[in-house]
């Protein structure tokens, strides 16, 4: 009996602390008006000229977000914020050459190493609140290259049983920061 109770509490381990290291989230799309309004207040000057506006609540485990994603001169932007409206963070999509040398050699050497047969599908700049949410805007909608930007990347790597997802966020140098397992999705929603 007490083998039974250590097993069963082994396999719960293991089970929360793999869930707490997977990306679970969805979004599913709202209407302009469920946004919060400071939100919506901040990215008027930004919307104005905006294409394939669209607004999403997003959820991650136990917190909730919302997001704003448009296409403005020709780059898809990504702007989330919390549930009070205030700003998080902003992505937009580029390309590895869009990055530094040096940090693209360094994210690069990384991902050789670590997986093997990868191949990205997807890599975001992303600014984070750095400041006043209004001087972070300005900086990511001038596309500047700060300290402070960190680099989005998703992956799709092959093992034994097969390909998985990786999300892994680097810093402006190409430090990992973090990386989470990724369940692939049906996407009801714009991939930006």
């Amino acid at each position: 009996m007490n083998k039974c109770k250590y097993l069963i509490m082994l396999l719960f381990g293991i089970v929360c602390s793999t869930h707490g290291q997977q990306k679970q989230e969805w979004e599913h799309r709202i209407p302009k008006e469920a946004f919060p309004p400071t939100a919506l207040e901040l990215l008027k000057p930004y919307l104005k000229n905006a294409k394939r506006i669209r607004f999403y609540q997003e959820k991650d485990g136990q917190k909730v977000s919302f997001e704003s994603k448009f296409k403005l001169k020709r780059i898809f932007y990504s702007v989330e914020f919390d549930q009070k409206g205030v700003l998080e963070d902003v992505e937009f999509i580029i390309a590895p050459y869009d990055m530094t040398n040096e940090t693209w050699e360094t994210i690069s050497n990384y991902l050789e190493t670590n997986y093997d047969r990868y191949r990205i599908k997807k890599i975001q700049q992303q600014y984070i609140l750095n400041g006043t949410a209004e001087t972070t805007l300005k900086q990511a909608f001038q596309n500047l290259i700060l300290d402070t930007n960190n680099f989005e990347i998703i992956i799709a790597y092959r093992t034994p049983k097969g390909f998985k997802e990786m999300e892994l966020l680097f810093n402006a140098s190409g430090k990992l920061l973090s990386k989470r397992a990724s369940e692939p999705q049906k996407y009801d929603y714009v991939r930006y």
